[in-house]
């Protein structure tokens, strides 16, 4: 399915540049798209390739549109960001195709009767729904997840295939959750007793806003006491580790492999690089920045760029630096003593 470049404007705005009767049937990047696709150009830097793009139209900046004009034959559509511009026309073409599950739920499912289920959420095969649960309006809840005792399910949320919903753990409105998450494990609580350790029962919750995405594999632990909060609009990727008692603030997103040690707070409109880690009962203030593979071993209680790794290099020169750093302390107190013996003999030459 497709539709007219003059429908796709009047629904997410823009300015259109061509013919507002022209057909296109999908998005495609700029050196794949064919004649009956419409492409974006959010980097200046491709500007050559978006010239001699072969799409029917193309999403473009203003300052992008002034220098391609002359040159592309396509429609255009001038935006103030392309790449925002680009994901809500994919989410329109995305939705022309979508299958949207039956309501109803599947004969193999187990929901207990003491579970309330709107009519119009679908709990596909091999689901489980235990007491006390809510299953809100248009959930979709496919084969094989768990839904935990009082656990409650917001409307338009998405759990894919096999994800695990504890018990009395909450998600909002139009969340989506993918396969193999876990939400509402036990957090990683225990006493040490002479060498042994004596298990901390985690009686807290996961308490999940609106708008929130949780990627493959992730987990999010119950808190021991409190609970574990997830706000509005945060993006969690694939593989993730929230620890017991975090905070993870609104509209803040993690790139994969992230690890967040329990009670952490992180602030609102933060990111997080690819393996990021968070050590326990930090606070991190809003929109701060992490790199990739950093290690952030302090609290941050200030926006900002932060990088916590040493650069790559071939591992003898590695070693090297290794063994500098090892000396640092060394070396520190012999340049203190080189530097109080030149103080001496230069009070020595004055007198």
């Amino acid at each position: 399915m497709g539709t007219r470049l003059g429908a796709l404007v009047e629904r997410l705005g823009g300015q259109l540049v061509g013919d507002p009767n022209l057909e296109v049937s999908g998005i495609a990047p700029l050196t794949g798209a064919g004649v009956s696709h419409i492409s974006f150009l959010s980097n200046s830097k491709l500007r050559a390739q978006a010239a001699h793009s072969q799409a029917a139209a193309l999403i473009v900046s203003a300052a992008d549109d002034a220098f391609i004009a002359a040159s592309y034959p396509g429609a255009r559509i001038v935006t103030n960001n392309p790449y925002v511009y680009f994901a809500r026309a994919a989410q329109y073409f995305a939705a022309l195709d979508e299958i949207v599950p039956a309501a109803g739920i599947h004969p193999s499912a187990s929901v207990d009767p003491s579970a309330q289920v709107a009519a119009s959420a679908h709990i596909g095969a091999q689901v489980t729904v235990e007491a006390g649960a809510v299953i809100g309006e248009h959930v979709v809840i496919d084969a094989g997840c768990y839904i935990g005792r009082d656990a409650v399910i917001g409307a338009d949320t998405h759990l894919f295939a096999n994800v695990t919903f504890h018990a009395r753990c909450q998600i909002g409105a139009r969340g989506i959750i993918h396969s193999g998450a876990v939400i509402g494990t036990d957090g990683f609580g225990f006493a040490n007793e002479g060498g042994v350790y004596i298990k901390i029962p985690q009686t807290g919750r996961v308490m999940i806003g609106d708008d929130v995405d949780i990627g493959a594999n992730t987990t999010i632990d119950r808190g021991a006491l409190a609970d574990t909060v997830i706000e509005d609009g945060v993006k969690l990727d694939n593989q993730i580790q929230i620890g017991h008692n975090c905070r993870i603030g609104a509209h803040t997103a993690m790139a994969g492999c992230v690890g967040v040690a329990g009670s952490a707070i992180i602030g609102k409109y933060c990111t997080f690089g690819g393996a990021a880690m968070v050590l326990g009962h930090l606070t991190i203030a809003d929109r701060v920045h992490i790199s990739s593979a950093s290690m952030v071993s302090r609290s941050i209680l200030e926006a900002g760029q932060y990088t916590g790794f040493y650069p790559l290099a071939k591992n003898a020169e590695w070693e090297k630096s290794a063994a500098i750093v090892r000396n640092l302390a060394t070396m520190r107190d012999k340049i203190r003593a080189l530097e109080k013996t030149i103080k001496t003999l230069t009070n020595q030459d004055e007198s």
